[in-house]
């Protein structure tokens, strides 16, 4: 059974305005944190002014603010059902014959939206902010060797020359540019023959055009240059699947990055995780409304309410970790990609119904 359009409507609402209300509570939290990281970290670095770095940390915001969106879901429908029990609106609905399961109708409801919008809407824009984020701490790390985030870079190429394993420190224009990147060059024996350092390497056809270089050797004394050239076999498809994560890929492009990574005969398991990830988002915010409901119907004079919250919160703590741990499996290739993604949000939503199937209907 259906409650009425107006309740329906109201209670919807209500869920919105208290999820809206977390979420952008913790986008600004993150903000102000990532913000406050990146002023630390450009110390050092040319042209890193206050309000490049305030650009910087906008452009990374969605991309983290999208990862916390289920704990946004999870607190903010406890806000809106604790809230409605205070009021003692849910009393009243309860008194007038309306179940908890039409009582959530709105909710879940509202929770697969929000769900549908943020794979859809959010991602897109989080993953065009990411890549632009990318491209200014490539410009304004590259000179001072620092870069906003710890992660460096690896890459194996094959030439007429031999093997090279590269490093840098950051990539820009879709992986054709690496800055601070340094070229371990081996013969066809696999014998060490150089470190190659450079502040710049820019793909082009069949070489890469490094700029700033010095070269140390096992024979000679280290050398510097202006540029130099190093052979490779690598395209510059190839080197950009391999430099870009899947928080820069779109969600309407990871059916074209998976095959085309999959036709270069690399591994396309991260992608594939990411995108059944995304695409089991609205389960997963359903989920959480169903845990939200497990320990927030209990009227406000049966008293322990904090006692629920700290329920709910360790309910989202174990789902989350849950959901990492699948991930994990996913990721080294214990389970399908699939089954790690979807599995969370179906045992979450299978819990929650258990959960208010006791509590509701004994």
């Amino acid at each position: 059974m259906i409650i009425g359009r107006t309740l329906g409507i109201y209670v919807a609402l209500r869920f919105l305005k208290m999820i809206a209300g977390v979420f952008f509570t913790i986008y600004m939290l993150v903000f102000t944190l990532d913000f406050v990281e990146l002023m630390r970290r450009a110390g050092d670095a040319q042209d890193a002014s206050t309000g490049i770095m305030a650009t910087l940390a906008f452009y990374r915001t969605p991309s983290i603010a999208e990862q916390v969106l289920p704990f946004a879901v999870l607190f903010g429908a406890m806000a809106a059902l604790l809230g409605l029990s205070r009021k003692l609106e849910l009393v009243v609905a309860r008194a007038a014959g309306v179940s908890a399961w039409q009582f959530l109708q709105p909710g879940l409801v509202t929770g697969a939206v929000i769900g549908i919008v943020a794979v859809t809407l959010f991602n897109p824009m989080a993953a065009n902010f990411k890549q632009r984020a990318a491209n200014i701490e490539a410009k304004i790390f590259a000179r001072s060797g620092k870069a906003a985030t710890d992660k460096e870079l690896w890459l194996r190429q094959k030439s007429l020359d031999g093997q090279s394993v590269i490093r840098a420190i950051s990539a820009s224009e879709l992986g054709r540019q690496l800055n601070q990147v340094t070229f371990f060059n081996y013969d066809s024996a696999g014998r060490f023959l150089e470190r190659v350092e450079a502040r710049r390497a820019v793909l082009f056809d069949g070489y890469w055009e490094l700029s700033d270089v010095r070269v140390v050797s096992t024979l000679d004394e280290p050398q510097t240059y202006a540029t130099s050239v190093i052979a490779t076999n690598l395209e510059r498809e190839q080197v950009r699947r391999s430099f870009t994560p899947p928080e820069q890929v779109s969600y309407w492009d990871f059916a074209e990055v998976i095959d085309r990574t999959e036709k270069a005969g690399l591994d396309a398991t991260r992608y594939k995780l990411h995108h059944a990830a995304l695409t089991s988002r609205p389960l997963l915010l359903v989920a959480m409304i169903l845990v939200a409901a497990t320990v927030s119907l209990r009227f406000f004079r049966f008293g322990g309410i904090a006692r629920m919250v700290l329920g709910g919160v360790i309910a989202g703590f174990v789902l989350y970790v849950a959901t990492e741990l699948t991930e994990d499996l996913g990721a080294n290739g214990i389970i399908a990609p699939e089954m790690a993604a979807w599995l969370p949000a179906i045992l979450g939503s299978l819990l929650g119904v258990l959960a208010l199937l006791h509590l509701e209907d004994g």
